[in-house]
């Protein structure tokens, strides 16, 4: 429905200036109270099926019932509508549900664009181009700013008390610090559920990698309800196993596959690479921890001439290589190729690609906590063959078990 020349000339004949348009009684306050309670009312009529006033006999024994009051919090600010009810109580709005307390258009917006990684700039310039309107950086903030409640909220959530994996990795973001750019670890604590569906359970930023602040966030775990952990996927970090079993102790600890597999790689030339991993990947995915010595036996005979710091490696790490030699290969795949927490890397890359550095710490958590909460919504399924990898942790873990 197109709104004519004459009828916007009749809204706007009493206009002094911007706050008889934009104010606390402004006319767009007005004109949102005056459209929800409209739109409302016509639901009602289409709910009860009939028409306000009307005397005529009723298709149904349901009856308007008079109205509530609810505030909403708006783009225009809080404004107080009233809500017709129904005799029978099962009138649902759609406009604005039960339970809602917002009534917001650009603000979902601007938050489902910066939820995809895009600048403020970006949102601006994008908001102009769709919707043909200047959207101030203060609006855009202020959007913004509405996230770091629902973060606040999310990362003192309380979680389960069992989690048969938890992936814990770190990567790095550019952050001002002091006016200067300081690389800092973005730290992820990824669980796998009784369920066997994915669950992120928290986000934290601090300076470089380090054991000291991984035991800070294993602590934070442990005070929101998590009592045990059955086995810890974790890079090579020195005294990250240690900092593991200090706060959980029975949690087994096993080593990134694919961490183990980049550090040993890392100096190798291009040449070799190729032929290095292969050899590489014979030990962690033979059929039996014997096998797997005798794998690495190999690896060290062919390669220690030319690298010989590979094989040691794998030789200093091997009580943390080896846990999941005992069980049968769906659920190796799921611990040693990390591939729930390298495609949850990968996403965070994607959505900070755009960014040289972040502001501030905080606009670094918002950005990756928003983007985050757009990817989780597609962990709907259970890991493959996660029935049977249960049993097989009842089996290991006895009560610590419950299936």
């Amino acid at each position: 429905m197109a709104i004519t020349k004459e009828v916007l000339d009749e809204l706007m004949k009493e206009y002094r200036g911007p706050d008889d348009l934009i104010g606390p009684d402004g006319l767009l306050k007005q004109l949102t109270k005056a459209l929800i309670e409209r739109s409302m009312g016509a639901e009602l009529t289409e709910h009860v099926g009939y028409e306000k006033h009307d005397q005529g006999e009723k298709p149904t024994t349901n009856r308007r019932n008079g109205k509530t009051k609810k505030t909403l919090r708006t783009d225009q600010g809080p404004i107080e509508i009233e809500v017709p009810r129904d005799r029978d109580g099962t009138f649902e709005p759609a406009i604005v549900p039960k339970h809602q307390r917002e009534f917001k258009g650009f603000d979902d917006k601007i938050l489902s664009m910066y939820d995809r990684g895009m600048t403020t700039r970006e949102i601006a310039g994008h908001l102009k181009e769709i919707y043909q309107v200047d959207v101030s950086p203060e609006l855009i903030s202020r959007a913004i700013d509405s996230v770091k409640e629902l973060l606040d909220t999310w990362r003192n959530r309380t979680l389960d008390s069992l989690y048969p994996i938890v992936f814990l990795d770190a990567i790095v973001l550019n952050v001002r610090d002091d006016g200067n750019v300081a690389k800092k670890a973005l730290y992820l604590a990824l669980g796998i559920t009784i369920t066997g569906k994915k669950e992120l359970l928290g986000l934290w930023i601090d300076q470089a990698e380090g054991a000291s602040f991984w035991l800070r966030v294993l602590n934070e775990l442990k005070n929101r309800g998590v009592q045990d952990i059955l086995i810890a996927a974790v890079d090579g970090l020195s005294g990250f196993p240690e900092a593991i079993t200090t706060v959980f102790p029975k949690t087994e600890v096993q080593l990134c596959m694919v961490h183990m597999v980049r550090n040993s790689l890392k100096y190798v030339p291009y040449k070799d690479r190729k032929a290095v991993a292969a050899d590489l990947k014979k030990i962690y995915t033979a059929a039996s921890e014997t096998a797997a010595e005798e794998e690495l036996t190999q690896f060290a005979q062919r390669w220690d001439t030319k690298y010989p710091m590979i094989a040691r490696s794998w030789k200093m790490r091997w009580a943390e290589v080896v846990p999941f030699f005992k069980y049968p290969e769906p659920i190796r795949k799921v611990i040693y190729t990390t591939n729930a927490i390298e495609s949850l890397n990968y996403s965070i890359r994607r959505i900070t690609k755009n960014r040289l550095s972040f502001p501030t710490t905080d606009a670094a958590l918002k950005l990756v906590f928003m983007g985050l909460q757009h990817i989780s919504k597609k962990w709907t399924m259970p890991i493959r063959d996660w029935g049977m990898a249960m049993h097989q942790f009842s089996i290991f873990y006895g009560d610590r078990v419950s299936l």
